[in-house]
Formats: structure tokens, sequence, C-alpha cells
């Protein structure tokens, strides 16, 4: 095993990944943009309400 063998695993793991992946289709991508954008609302929320909560128990 050369030194360098680490090294061209990893480019051949990496063109393997590249291969699989894909550019998400308009409907994919808004479906994926919702999502996000939901789960960040959500925890935004619960952090504002713990915070809230946390300011009235003082």
């Amino acid at each position: 095993m050369s030194i360098l063998q680490p090294a061209f695993d990893f480019v051949e793991q990496s063109k393997r990944v590249v291969n699989v992946t894909h550019k998400p289709k308009d409907e994919e991508f808004r479906q994926m943009t919702l999502i996000t954008g939901l789960g960040l609302a959500v925890i935004g929320i619960i952090g504002f309400i713990i915070s809230m909560v946390a300011h009235f128990l003082r």
C-alpha cells in the first residue's frame, strides 16, 4: 500500500458520488425550499416561546 493510496481511494469515492447525484427538478426544489423554510420557522417559534417563558419566570 503506497502513501498516496488513501488519496486515490477518496478520488474514486468522489467520482461515484458525483455520478449518482442529479440536479433537482423545479418542483422538487420548491418542495425542499418549503420544507426547509417551515422547519426554520418552527424552530424559531419554539425558541421565541422558550425565551418568553424564561423572561416571564425571572
